[in-house]
């Protein structure tokens, strides 16, 4: 259910970014190792169920979507694609994962890839950039359902 204050929008959007920091570590985690491969996949199998989550948390899952009412239901898909997201009230593909990371550019994947087997200090460049890459993804997500859920909030007073 979408949240009906902003109180309670707040601590969903504290509580999806503590759940973020959270994997974006697992994923600086993977990133430094120096494995080729692991940190994609890593990275995609982590957003493929963080998306899902904070959907969830804030009443923008595919499933709550629709046991809206038509109005209801008709606004948060207009708002989901006023602000351009590609994430909201869908089912979460591969796919459209791999899309948003190439968002963040090809140039810091080709680094993360590169640098990583170089001793020690390589390693920690990639896994910082698999840690802020993540973040920054989930931040931005967060940031998209937020932004609904407020203008929900202030259409429906």
């Amino acid at each position: 259910m979408i949240p009906s204050s902003i109180e309670e929008l707040n601590k969903i959007k504290k509580s999806c970014l503590k759940m973020v920091n959270k994997r974006a570590t697992v994923s600086g985690v993977a990133g430094a190792i120096p494995v080729p491969g692991v940190d994609v996949s890593t990275d995609v199998a982590i957003m493929m169920e963080l998306i899902p989550k904070i959907n969830k948390k804030f009443g923008l899952s595919e499933e709550q979507i629709e046991v809206l009412d038509v109005e209801s239901k008709k606004m948060v898909l207009v708002l989901a694609t006023s602000i351009g997201s590609e994430m909201i009230g869908k089912y979460v593909t591969k796919q459209a994962i791999t899309k948003l990371l190439k968002k963040i550019g090809l140039k810091k994947l080709a680094t993360k890839s590169t640098v990583k087997y170089l001793p020690v200090a390589g390693q920690i460049t990639s896994g910082s950039i698999s840690f802020f890459a993540l973040k920054s993804l989930g931040k931005s997500h967060i940031e998209d359902c937020y932004k609904i859920c407020l203008n929900y909030i202030n259409e429906k007073k």
